[in-house]
């Protein structure tokens, strides 16, 4: 067993890998000449502010009484540049965002196994072609485009991490950090000959980024007061700000400002997806080579928008920075130069195009042909020899013979990837479905769990991507027990409720007061989120007792079951009101209900398998201990009396996947589901909370399934096997499925679904000695005796 184990670890973890040859392979490519412009450019400077998270209509919508919240901006777009509305692509987040502004490319999608964090390769950017480029802002950006610029000309100031604390009392305290520091930079400058004889060459970037908008908007909402009050400070900012870059060049007339976002923000505080109030951002350009807007009556971009002639994409705006001030187009910029911006000569702008042009041209040379084309031209040829091992490998395990090597075969394989000079990982791809399919055709008499695992996959399947909440509503039919009947209907609504888009509603989480003495902590957990988040709208941070009680909450929950009786109620009742405190504390909304609701259905489905043993007048165990070899039942009993068990244990695991909504909640990029853990931004922290509720009502089903198969008596190994071929099965459907397009909850959805269902294989049989140490171990404190009562 621990042989086919290895093995099986083996041939996933190359499934696993294969999607990152196949979906996410970086779209860039080097070795292209950099493209300038031949003339003089408009510009010697240009300065570029974003402010992450700013929405297009909250800084173009006037005031009731007609006036702005913006008045200098307001002023700029009416008198003296050029104003739009920015359509950015998804998925629209930071990195992406600005990436798209500054590079001229969207994402990267190989950056999923960096998390969407470092640079998986270099790129070009306006800022690495410029002579100097100076950044202030959040740490989460500027590094980014510093890192990958050659030389060191790109000069970032950051303020720490912990400023980006979302129960901040005003995070726009974060936005006059970067003003008073680019003020002081300006003064100080006086001082410094080196400095100033620097800032007073051409070619010079200067960038500022704007994150207090965003922050207030994920805590407080964009239509709050404090999302509305930090446009009007960043407006006066830089109009403050202006002032004092003009007068440091002696107004010469010589500057160029871009005013923009990298993304806007839905009503409920998130982004991430493809919604309006997220693609949508403003795009404000003044100063020198910049013309005026007119009003124009020629179609949009969208259909029924009334905006002035500035609409364009976000990738449109690096090929206009680099021709304002005269540097090289980005080399891996998708973008095309908006000739409505620039108030030059005739010839300037066409020289520009031209330059624009051949600048794509140069990425069209280096891979022969259409870019989209080769960069997915393998994807075909190592899908269909994934898919080769992914049902090769399901056909061997419903089998019980050895894999050997089939050297003719291989060494065809082999010889045709060497004449293709393919990648190492080709290899394992290619050559893996050989032994597979050898041992497959060895012995064609399969055993009878290929017979029983084929409907099996069919019905799953069907399940799963058909509609689940039917499916446990037909469920509740099957059997005669109220309580059965009953919380499958309740479970049943779980898959209908939205996971994003929608406000917390914490009153939900507050659940009957009036309980046993050992229900206390959930009582108290349930009342946590709502005075933490009481709290932070109070603007008074995160209360230390509602910290202490929550990590210590999560600290303990696999602790605390261990002291309790090893019996199978009361373990497992200790065990379910352990996880629930801690998914309470992780919940925002309905999906508080469903462990309570689940454990509900657990207690029902150990019901009617206890009750089906005694008809059968077998004994069932009522002590979880361990269970010998000689305990276990043949394959003939497996399949032919406890197919029941099958398939409800199955389809259990698909409900606690499926059925919450959890995979989504991890790419929703709502922060508010650990605000009783942490307030400060950590991904790896706040990612590393929600798996963890991810897992919880995993480890419900596989503590009950471990306690069914202790009470009667059923095979592991018989059922690993019809657990290992149906999640492949899953899997196979879940790649093809995987998309290395569209907002990251699309991409990371698709990728979490794959891995997690192609790996529960593992995963279950890890969990499995996780549960069995939950529910059949105790914990002896003061050398007590181990007690089997109660």
């Amino acid at each position: 067993m621990i042989t086919f184990f290895l093995v099986g670890l083996a041939v996933h973890v190359v499934f696993f890998l294969s999607i990152f040859d196949i979906y996410f392979t970086s779209p860039l490519v080097h070795g292209m000449t950099p493209q300038t412009t031949p003339l003089a450019p408009p510009s010697s400077r240009l300065v570029l502010f974003v402010a992450d998270g700013l929405r297009a209509d909250s800084l173009f919508t006037l005031l009731p009484d007609g006036s702005s919240r913006t008045p200098y901006l307001r002023s700029v777009i009416e008198e003296t540049g050029t104003w739009g509305v920015s359509h950015t692509r998804v998925p629209t987040e930071s990195r992406p965002g600005h990436v798209a502004l500054i590079a001229g490319f969207y994402e990267d999608v190989s950056a999923v196994a960096k998390g969407w964090k470092e640079n998986p390769v270099e790129f070009d950017s306006v800022f690495n072609e410029s002579r100097n480029t100076w950044c202030w802002g959040s740490p989460d950006i500027l590094p980014m485009f510093a890192k990958g610029a050659s030389g060191n000309h790109v000069h970032t100031h950051t303020y720490p991490a912990e400023e980006e604390d979302f129960a901040s009392t005003d995070a726009s305290r974060l936005d006059t950090w970067v003003f008073t520091q680019v003020k002081s930079f300006f003064q100080s400058s006086e001082s410094n000959s080196t400095l100033k004889a620097s800032l007073l060459e051409d070619k010079n970037i200067f960038f500022l980024h704007l994150l207090g908008i965003d922050t207030n908007g994920h805590a407080h909402r964009p239509m709050s007061k404090e999302y509305l009050d930090n446009i009007v400070l960043v407006d006066r900012g830089v109009a403050e700000l202006v002032d004092v870059i003009e007068d440091f060049f002696g107004r010469d007339g010589r500057t160029t400002y871009v005013f923009t976002s990298d993304h806007g923000m839905t009503n409920w505080g998130s982004h991430g997806a493809g919604h309006p109030s997220e693609t949508l951002t403003p795009l404000v350009v003044w100063g020198s080579g910049v013309s005026k807007a007119q009003r124009v009556t020629e179609p949009q971009l969208f259909e029924g928008d009334d905006f002035l002639q500035g609409n364009k994409l976000r990738a449109d705006i690096a090929p206009l920075m680099a021709s304002l001030v005269g540097l090289p187009i980005p080399v891996n910029s998708v973008g095309v130069l908006p000739l409505l911006y620039l108030n030059s000569s005739d010839k300037f702008k066409a020289e520009s195009m031209y330059t624009n042009a051949i600048q794509v041209l140069e990425q069209f040379k280096v891979k022969m042909q259409g870019l989209v084309y080769y960069h997915t031209y393998d994807r075909f040829f190592l899908g269909c020899s994934v898919v080769l091992g992914f049902v090769g490998w399901t056909s061997y395990i419903s089998s019980r013979n050895l894999m050997r090597l089939s050297v003719s075969v291989a060494a065809v394989i082999t010889v045709f990837l060497l004449l293709q000079r393919s990648p190492i990982t080709y290899y394992i791809y290619c050559l893996l479905p050989v032994p597979v399919w050898y041992s497959v055709l060895k012995d064609y008499q399969l055993a009878p769990l290929l017979q029983f695992t084929f409907p099996v996959c069919l019905f799953l399947i069907s399940v799963v991507f058909c509609l689940l909440t039917a499916a446990l509503v037909l469920l509740s039919v099957q059997f005669r027990s109220l309580s059965w009947f009953v919380a499958c209907l309740c479970l049943a609504f779980f898959p209908l409720m939205p996971v994003v888009g929608r406000e917390a509603n914490l009153h939900l989480k507050q659940l009957p007061t009036c309980l046993p003495q050992q229900m206390l902590l959930v009582a108290v957990c349930s009342f946590v989120p709502l005075l933490t988040h009481s709290s932070l709208l109070q603007k008074r941070g995160l209360p230390l007792l509602n910290q202490i009680i929550s990590w210590s909450t999560l600290a303990s929950s696999i602790l605390v079951p261990l002291l309790s009786s090893t019996r199978i109620f009361y373990r497992l009742f200790s065990i379910f009101l352990s996880l629930t405190s801690t998914y309470l504390l992780l919940s925002t909304g309905s999906e508080a209900l469903f462990p309570p609701v689940l454990s509900w259905l657990m207690f029902a489905w150990i019901n009617i398998e206890q009750e089906a043993l005694l008809t059968q007048g077998v004994p069932g165990r009522q002590e979880v201990e361990s269970v010998t070899s000689n305990m276990c039942i043949s394959y003939f009993f497996l399949f032919e009396n406890k197919k029941q068990t099958l398939y409800r244990q199955v389809f259990f695991i698909i409900t606690a996947f499926f059925g919450t909504g959890n995979i989504a909640s991890i790419n929703s990029f709502d922060p508010a589901s650990v605000y009783c853990f942490l307030t400060v931004f950590n991904p790896f922290i706040m990612g590393g909370l929600m798996m963890w509720k991810v897992l919880i009502p995993f480890i419900i089903v596989m503590c009950t399934f471990e306690s069914i198969q202790v009470s009667t008596q059923l095979s592991s190994r018989s059922l690993f096997l019809v657990v290992l071929v149906i999640s492949d099965a899953m899997a196979l459907h879940f790649f093809f499925m995987v998309q290395d397009y569209g907002s990251w909850l699309d991409i990371g959805t698709s990728i979490s679904h794959y891995v997690i269902v192609m790996s529960m294989t593992i995963f279950l049989m890890l969990l499995s000695v996780v549960t069995h140490l939950l529910t059949s171990k105790r914990l002896i404190l003061w050398n007590r005796h181990k007690m089997h009562f109660p």
